[in-house]
């Protein structure tokens, strides 16, 4: 988790560089300069998602992690990208948000239902 937020602070300060390296267009640059930076906010979040998520697969719960995966990301990320995007006229930038949102709100979600222990019982 320290890598991911040395990563994450690196690519917030100085994303110019990494973006350079693939994109000599300028407006496109603009744009990934900015959607990096933007995602790059939420790499320890999507560590330690990635981390619980699969705690449940490795404990033998595969149904948790499908109802947290659909909820973060069919029900909440797609939609707000739309939302963001055209009404609230955010354009690329409501999409990058909202990849940080539902991101955040699934290892949220995932980090309490983990405390709530009821994977412990299933059987493998």
């Amino acid at each position: 988790m320290i890598l991911l937020g040395v990563i994450g602070t690196i690519l917030v300060l100085f994303p110019q560089p990494f973006i350079g390296f693939f994109i000599e267009d300028k407006a496109v640059f603009d744009s990934g300069v900015e959607g990096l930076r933007i995602i790059s906010l939420g790499f320890i979040a999507y560590g330690l998602g990635m981390v619980l998520v699969n705690s449940f697969n490795g404990a033998g719960d595969t149904t948790t992690p499908l109802k947290i995966n659909v909820f973060a990301f069919w029900m909440v990320e797609i939609p707000l990208a739309w939302v963001l995007a055209f009404k609230a006229d955010m354009r690329e930038n409501g999409v990058f948000i909202s990849i940080v949102v539902a991101e955040s709100l699934m290892t949220l979600i995932a980090w309490l239902v983990f405390r709530r222990g009821k994977w412990k019982l299933k059987e493998v």
